[in-house]
């Protein structure tokens, strides 16, 4: 005889009175949870009850995350701007807007911050006095040593005088840096990085990312900065401080605002040594000569922020496209990103290195474009690049070869320097015509308008071309050195 188990008995599994206990159960357990870990508002949260986030999301951006060329299109010009970017903390990642001012520094907004570490000298000879020894120095960090600066968003937030008369204004004083409330009038940079605390805490903010920003969500840790400089009170208040800085061969002087930065930062970097966060001081920016216009031919002294050496770089489409046909793809780097290379202005319809003939180029608006001003930059030189594109822009994933290795073998094509590869210009602002002769009566610096506008759809025009030659940063055609 078979043996048959005894079948359940029909009904529910589970009885109304199980259910409120475990209702009543989750409910004890979630009580002390949000009263030591609450829930409160993040700085993005706060910031937009009074503030708008400037710049594109992804479903509204101009630039292609890929360098394969659209079989249909043409570089039968005119070129025109295909995309701009700025990046407010050098290294870190950028902002695509539709439109940007120009100030002599370059893009407005573009690189005031920079993040440096303190080094210790090294090495040192035996014969070093013990006070070297102990001499320390900041110098500035970038995707170079510490490919994870890639992974640090920022975004920029304006005040938008609409949500400020809806009130708000209370909320952005429970931002987590505890900074006195805001002023409305000041404009705010967010930095936001990846990190999950360890047990409960951490648990939470994991699930809230999920619920709040999708399932591919990680939780972030956020930091408020203001874009105006600091003023007096505020610096002593936060205790900032003003510190030399070496950025390559210069060295400047800059407010220090490591006071608010987070220790998970450097941790989240992998920076060792003490990491410090500079302001550039808008009266102390840096004095740009080599490859730029002479001040006789600009009307004013070329300056710069945190840009490596000249105050705005522009990349051709076409010229990323020509080098990535010629890249070896593996796994790990399927096509070139143009944004590796980090470019303000992003240009199209042109043909491959055409740029590199340039010297003196206007940007003219056409139809659709809002303001009907014309813009004009000095072609300074070519652009010589290190290792850093070889980061993925998205990961923070460094390539071990790639396209450092193709740049130098296609690209070492400057005559005022060997071995490494080149590609994209540098630009220097120019606030008078070109076209006219320095010496006719053309305005002075202190006459005139030292801003112009920069959008994209603005036509190429070609003012002038010639040959380029880079000028190291040790030439003596620099008065300082």
């Amino acid at each position: 005889m078979e043996y048959q188990a005894d079948l359940p008995r029909p009904g529910p599994a589970v009885g109304l009175g199980s259910i409120f206990l475990i209702a009543v159960t989750i409910l004890v357990f979630l009580l002390p949870v949000v009263k030591y870990f609450p829930i409160l508002p993040s700085v993005t949260e706060a910031l937009l009850q009074t503030h708008t986030r400037i710049g594109l999301d992804d479903s509204q951006r101009r630039l292609p995350r890929h360098s394969r060329r659209d079989s249909k299109a043409s570089n039968n010009g005119p070129g025109r701007i295909q995309s701009l970017w700025i990046f407010p903390v050098k290294s870190c990642k950028g902002i695509e807007v539709l439109e940007s001012k120009v100030v002599p520094a370059g893009l407005e907004y573009d690189r005031i911050y920079t993040f440096a570490q303190l080094k210790s000298p090294f090495p040192v000879g035996l014969d070093t006095p013990d006070e070297a020894k102990k001499e320390h120095s900041w110098e500035f960090i970038s995707q170079r040593q510490f490919p994870r600066l890639a992974t640090v968003s920022v975004d920029l937030y304006v005040p938008d005088i609409r949500k400020a008369r809806g009130g708000g204004q209370q909320l952005l004083s429970l931002d987590s840096t505890n900074k006195s409330t805001a002023a409305l009038g000041d404009s705010f940079i967010v930095i936001r990085f990846p990190w999950q605390e360890l047990g409960l805490r951490g648990t939470m903010a994991w699930l809230g990312a999920k619920l709040s920003r999708g399932l591919h969500a990680v939780p972030e840790k956020e930091i408020i900065l203001p874009v105006s400089f600091p003023s007096e009170d505020e610096i002593e208040a936060r205790k900032y401080t003003w510190e030399p800085v070496k950025i390559w061969r210069d060295t400047v002087t800059a407010l220090n605002m490591e006071a608010d930065l987070p220790r998970e930062l450097r941790l989240h970097l992998g920076v060792s040594n003490r990491l410090g966060l500079f302001r550039v001081d808008p009266t102390r920016l840096r004095e740009v000569y080599r490859n730029a216009p002479k001040k006789e031919e600009a009307g004013y002294q070329p300056v710069t922020g945190w840009q490596d050496a000249y105050p705005v770089h522009l990349i051709n489409l076409s010229s990323v496209q020509d080098l990535d046909a010629k890249i070896d793809k593996d796994d790990n780097l399927k096509s070139l990103d143009p944004l590796r290379f980090r470019a303000n202005i992003i240009v199209d319809g042109v043909e491959a290195y055409e740029e590199e003939s340039w010297k003196n180029i206007r940007f003219n608006p056409g139809p659709s474009n809002k303001r009907q001003d014309k813009t004009n930059f000095h072609v300074s030189c070519r652009t010589v690049r290190c290792k850093m594109p070889n980061v993925d822009q998205d990961t923070g994933f460094r390539h071990p070869a790639e396209p450092d290795r193709s740049l130098r073998k296609y690209r070492d094509v400057d005559p005022g320097i060997n071995g490494v590869g080149c590609l994209g210009m540098q630009l220097t602002p120019l606030f008078r015509d070109p076209t006219t002769e320095a010496e006719a009566a053309s305005p002075s610096a202190d006459d005139m308008v030292m801003d112009s506008w920069v959008e994209v759809g603005m036509d190429i025009e070609v003012l002038g071309r010639g040959p380029h030659r880079y000028a190291r940063m040790f030439e003596t055609d620099r008065p300082d050195i």
